[in-house]
């Protein structure tokens, strides 16, 4: 999948890696002196508040895809990570983007509960968090991702470099 930009859309569990690896990616696309942005779903709920409602999380995910799509046509590659849990709404971004790479980041819900360092999956567990993905709203796993990684499995460097790798040979 060579040539400009495009957008690496990072999808999977809270806990799962996406925005570690995303840094990564980023990272590695600077040092190859590309335009790059990293949008990332916690960051932009801080400047842009929404609710965790269905029709809440998937118009988060409408409003970031078109972010990431407007970027892609002025040349710039945007790596995004957001949990983005329906599978209608990562087609919704797909379909305004030119060059599109889902990267379903899989690591087990018994992984991605122990890195859980907001202690959102405690919570959730004990009734004190409703609507939290993975728990008591589903994730809707992608179909036919370009690419899945298990951080559980690979290292970070791998991960990144296989990103990279498949977005720009």
């Amino acid at each position: 999948m060579l040539g400009g930009a495009c957008v690496i859309w990072l999808t999977g569990l809270s806990g799962a890696g996406k925005t570690t690896i995303a840094r990564a990616v980023v990272e590695l696309l600077q040092a190859q002196e590309r335009h790059v942005e990293l949008l990332d779903g916690d960051q932009l709920r801080d400047i842009m508040p929404t609710g965790f409602s269905r029709e809440e999380r998937e118009a988060h995910v409408r409003r970031v895809g078109f972010f990431a799509g407007r970027l892609e046509h002025h040349g710039v590659t945007s790596v995004a990570s957001l949990i983005s849990p329906y599978r209608a709404s990562r087609e919704y971004v797909r379909g305004r983007c030119r060059r599109f790479v889902e990267v379903y980041v899989s690591t087990p819900l018994s992984v991605c509960e122990g890195r859980d360092v907001k202690g959102l999956y405690a919570r959730a567990r004990a009734g004190q968090l409703s609507g939290f993905t993975g728990i008591d709203d589903p994730y809707e796993a992608p179909l036919e991702p370009e690419l899945t990684i298990d951080t559980s499995r690979v290292s970070l460097a791998d991960a990144a470099r296989s990103v990279v790798e498949l977005a720009f040979g």
